[in-house]
């Protein structure tokens, strides 16, 4: 039978400080996915702007009758591609809204921990916490 005494816990300081760690880690990959996410909205939407505009240049191409009436297949195409678009960037834009939100929990989960540690130990915080 083994003796309950012989039971020995860890440092609290060594506690905080794994903790420390692993709220850091995940911070890092929220930041770096939230690159990630930005940098797709941001190229979507240049490209986005280009197919606008030369879809309202077409437009304007048939009704002056510049453009045969046979282009408005490629109205049909650019339409269909402003639209995905649009369907993307909004996407991208509520992930990036959850990232924010992922992120406010990992700071108040770290918070958390910060008031309820008695020890006084390292008040260092995971990489770009208290960011909105």
């Amino acid at each position: 039978m083994a003796s309950i005494f012989g039971f020995r816990s860890r440092d609290p300081a060594r506690d905080r400080q794994v903790d420390i760690a692993r709220l850091d880690r995940l911070a890092k990959l929220f930041e770096q996915i939230a690159v990630e996410i930005e940098a797709e909205k941001t190229g979507l939407e240049s490209r986005y702007r280009k197919t606008a505009t030369n879809a309202a240049f077409l437009v304007e191409a048939m009704e002056n009758g510049s453009a045969s009436d046979r282009r408005s297949s490629e109205v049909s195409a650019l339409t269909e591609s402003i639209l995905n678009s649009e369907r993307r960037i909004a996407a991208l834009s509520r992930q990036n809204g959850m990232m924010k939100e992922l992120r406010h929990s990992l700071d108040l989960v770290f918070d958390e921990g910060a008031a309820s540690d008695s020890a006084g130990v390292d008040s260092a915080r995971p990489a770009g916490a208290g960011r909105a």
